[in-house]
């Protein structure tokens, strides 16, 4: 008798804990903004309000609206540089990019070019194994940083300043005149290698002034990491050319 009579003054309160337990469940649906049917089950859920909607994050923006040209940012020594998209980088506050930074880019286009218009001449003028590497490194370098300054330029409207007037090509720093690219196409073997790595090594130094010029007076974040990133990758390269020309200089 004495169980029974336990087991039944339990009943209640069995029956009052699932009544609990089922409350607690409908309350925390009802704030994580789920609607519930009348047996209890979430029934569709409703739109959010047109009045309060969320505020977009730069990594939920769509690409279109952040700009689409990549970023390459320079890996310590011995690494590999990483390529990273627009919207995985938190832009700055303040100004995007100035006349420093459109300089910058619309000269260092053609600057590339004209190394890789250089580097071109070498499979069927070099005498030595030594500058055919070099120019493979300058084709695989600087040819897809030629395709993200124009991207750079093409986003915000100013591709149209390529080609123009007011870029005087032999006055950018580095730049080999038509006479000398003449002569360097007109040479082959040992003596093309010579003229090659001096030319070359010459362009290299006038890249590296650009990108300290725009270092010291460009804002815009993206193109100061690329900046950094063609001062280290062509300093190395003209320490490499001079080991082709001397090897003893290892």
């Amino acid at each position: 008798m004495a169980r029974s009579a336990t087991g039944g003054s339990r009943r209640p309160v069995i029956v009052f804990l699932a009544l609990v337990e089922s409350a607690a469940v409908l309350l925390a649906l009802g704030i994580a903004g789920v609607a519930t049917s009348g047996d209890g089950r979430p029934a569709t859920p409703a739109a959010a309000p047109a009045s309060t909607p969320p505020a977009p994050t730069p990594s939920a923006l769509p690409t279109s609206a952040i700009g689409t040209a990549p970023v390459i940012r320079p890996g310590r020594p011995g690494e590999s540089a990483q390529v990273l998209r627009p919207d995985q980088l938190t832009p700055p506050p303040g100004a995007q990019h100035n006349a420093a930074d459109i300089r910058f880019v619309t000269m260092m286009v053609p600057h590339h070019e004209q190394a890789l218009q250089l580097a071109a001449l070498v499979p069927e003028r070099a005498g030595s194994t030594g500058v055919i590497a070099v120019a493979d490194r300058i084709r695989a370098a600087q040819q897809p940083e030629v395709e993200v300054l124009r991207g750079w330029l093409r986003d915000r409207g100013l591709d149209s300043l390529l080609g123009g007037t007011g870029h005087d090509h032999p006055t950018m720093h580095g730049m080999q005149t038509p006479e000398a690219i003449a002569t360097l196409t007109a040479t082959t073997g040992t003596d093309f290698d010579r003229m090659f790595v001096e030319m070359m090594s010459a362009h290299h130094q006038g890249a590296i002034a650009m990108a300290q010029e725009v270092l010291v007076n460009g804002v815009d974040r993206q193109i100061r990491e690329l900046a950094r990133n063609i001062a280290f990758e062509q300093a190395v390269e003209v320490n490499r050319m001079r080991e082709v020309l001397d090897p003893k200089s290892k």
